[in-house]
């Protein structure tokens, strides 16, 4: 199988892998592409339907093992994004109408994928009056008819605004996600717009109308976060009862990004979710390949018990 580093990146003068930034990679950010025609199917499909994936559009480091094993993030409202966040590749300007027919085109996408765990997130559409809550709840139940699958959303923050969150959590959705990225201290450099307490607030807000959903939330490591900040957010976390956390290595998809200040070594995110634990979240993934909904359906607390995934790719 041929070598892949985690993000496409430039060779140095030495011919050693560079990120973007022009800082030489870490070997355990270096993995091996997957073999098999998986990647081609996944491709071929979402094409064929017409969507968009997370996976592409933020340039995540993990699509190819993925799409290897038939498996995407659906990216719903368009391809364009109303906040300018400093660490996301994902198109910024004048967002687009929404299509009617993609709930439908998501639900036959997860069906062709024979996906069980479904993830479903979307840009931010502060210009709609719901947020586009409305759609998202119509995707949800669209794929749960078609396919009978779980599903998992990742959410912006609607602005806080209390009747889109419900609309979504009265969808029903299995697993209610939403990241924080970073620390508060760096909020207004990476999430713009965001605020973190409007984040914990809608978190909060679902775990209080619907104790069962599962709630989810995630983090960005090496932005410029020191250990003493990361700990206080989960401490925040657990306080509103967030039962799942995942914890990743954030990698700057072109020179025009936030820089990364810092390469988690693999062991000291081993002792970080050793600790995160000890915390009370039901499940903690963390590693330098993690993503939010990569191997999402590993990450979701069972009656039989909790899962466990260390990072690594079972596929590759």
């Amino acid at each position: 199988m041929q070598s892949l580093s985690v993000i496409d990146h430039p060779a140095s003068a030495s011919g050693s892998p560079s990120s973007p930034s022009g800082r030489r990679l870490p070997p355990w950010l270096k993995r091996e592409l997957p073999a098999g025609n998986g990647n081609h199917f996944t491709r071929s499909l979402i094409e064929d339907l017409r969507l968009e994936t997370v996976c592409e559009s933020a340039r995540c480091p993990n699509k190819p093992h993925c799409w290897s094993r038939r498996s995407a993030t659906f990216m719903i409202l368009g391809n364009v994004c109303t906040r300018p966040c400093g660490f996301c590749s994902v198109p910024k300007g004048k967002p687009e109408l929404l299509e009617e027919d993609e709930p439908a085109r998501v639900a036959e996408a997860a069906l062709r994928l024979g996906l069980r765990h479904v993830v479903i997130t979307s840009v931010t559409r502060d210009d709609l009056p719901d947020g586009g809550a409305d759609h998202f709840a119509r995707c949800i139940r669209a794929v749960r008819e078609k396919t009978g699958a779980t599903v998992e959303v990742l959410t912006p923050d609607f602005l806080g605004d209390p009747a889109a969150i419900d609309t979504v959590i009265d969808a029903a959705p299995e697993v209610f996600n939403h990241n924080l990225e970073t620390v508060p201290r760096l909020y207004r450099k990476v999430r713009g717009r965001a605020e973190y307490r409007r984040s914990l607030d809608l978190l909060e807000r679902v775990k209080r109308r619907a104790p069962h959903l599962i709630t989810k939330a995630g983090l960005m490591l090496g932005i410029g976060e020191t250990v003493e900040e990361l700990f206080d957010v989960l401490a925040d976390l657990r306080t509103i009862d967030c039962d799942v956390l995942t914890l990743g290595q954030y990698l700057a998809p072109t020179l025009k990004h936030i820089p990364v200040a810092r390469f988690v070594p693999p062991e000291e995110f081993d002792d970080i979710a050793a600790r995160a634990r000890k915390l009370g979240f039901r499940t903690v993934v963390a590693g330098p390949f993690i993503r939010s909904s990569y191997h999402a359906d590993e990450m979701v607390p069972t009656e039989e018990g909790v899962p466990h995934h260390d990072g690594t790719d079972s596929t590759a």
